[in-house]
């Protein structure tokens, strides 16, 4: 009997582990779910309410995709927001990966005042930048242009990735550069083929998270660009797709689901590094 009832608290506890397993992995696919059945529903399907709304209750249709592709220009802007994550991607690297390793190793209170006051520059909410930036961007007659994206976007991704990445090169030991210098290399050649090579993680983490914040903004996008062919994902799909009172949802989650798909994907395919890069730069 006692054999049987720990048998029976150890299948119970694998239920109740599974069970909250399942539970977490359906809320976060449910998203997913949503948008693919209400891409390909048809309108009526949508709007009648006696309607499951989690099933089909009239055949599929395509006629949300041609919407999409046919009376928008989605594919342009799903190439501004590449363009844009990219050249953000490229200026937060050259910018963070140096500012992290210099307060990794400035030593002393300095190195941590410094450390903390570029992290709350994070904090400020671009809400209160997007007049003045939107004055410099006017005076160096960037309006209206993908560029004005580039330089303004680092201004929020360089803060967090500086210390992000600086909690990474802490957790190289001094020794190692040391041996690398002492084997001839200099202390930029010891930078470059020891400590970087070793903070990879890190360096993939930087380059997924100012990837995101690139592709979602808004309010910056808003601002600075006006013509339909230099818009990006985030202002040309509810610009286009919501006309006064009426919403395309099936469009609408047609365009989610395509650019949020490969983004999921990433984070599945590097989710270890990814949880590593946070972990170690944030405790470190």
């Amino acid at each position: 009997m006692e054999y049987a009832a720990i048998a029976f608290r150890r299948w119970a506890a694998r239920g109740a582990h599974f069970g909250c397993i399942a539970a977490f992995v359906a809320f976060c696919a449910f998203p997913f779910y949503w948008m693919l059945i209400t891409t390909f529903k048809d309108v009526h399907d949508l709007i009648d309410t006696a309607n499951n709304p989690f099933l089909f209750n009239l055949p599929p249709t395509l006629e949300n995709l041609r919407v999409l592709f046919g009376e928008t220009r989605y594919v342009r802007w799903v190439f501004n927001t590449l363009v844009v994550g990219v050249g953000v991607v490229v200026i937060t690297l050259l910018l963070a990966v140096p500012a992290g390793y210099s307060l990794a190793r400035l030593s002393g209170r300095w190195g941590r005042q410094w450390a903390i006051g570029i992290f709350l520059t994070y904090l400020v909410p671009p809400t209160i930048l997007f007049i003045p930036f939107s004055r410099i961007i006017g005076a160096l007659g960037l309006q209206d242009s993908l560029w004005s994206l580039v330089l303004v976007y680092p201004s929020f991704t360089v803060p967090f990735c500086s210390w992000l990445m600086m909690g990474f090169f802490k957790a190289v030991p001094r020794d190692i550069e040391e041996a690398a210098m002492m084997d001839g290399l200099s202390r930029f050649g010891a930078f470059m083929k020891v400590v970087v090579p070793l903070s990879s993680s890190g360096i993939l983490t930087v380059v997924i998270f100012a990837m995101t914040l690139a592709m979602q903004e808004f309010v910056y996008a808003l601002t600075f660009i006006t013509t339909s062919s230099q818009y990006t994902v985030s202002v040309g799909v509810p610009t286009f797709l919501v006309r006064g009172d009426v919403y395309f949802w099936g469009s609408l989650m047609g365009a989610c689901l395509i650019v949020s798909v490969p983004v999921a994907m990433l984070y599945n395919a590097f989710v270890d590094r990814f949880v590593a890069g946070f972990t170690v730069g944030a405790v470190k």
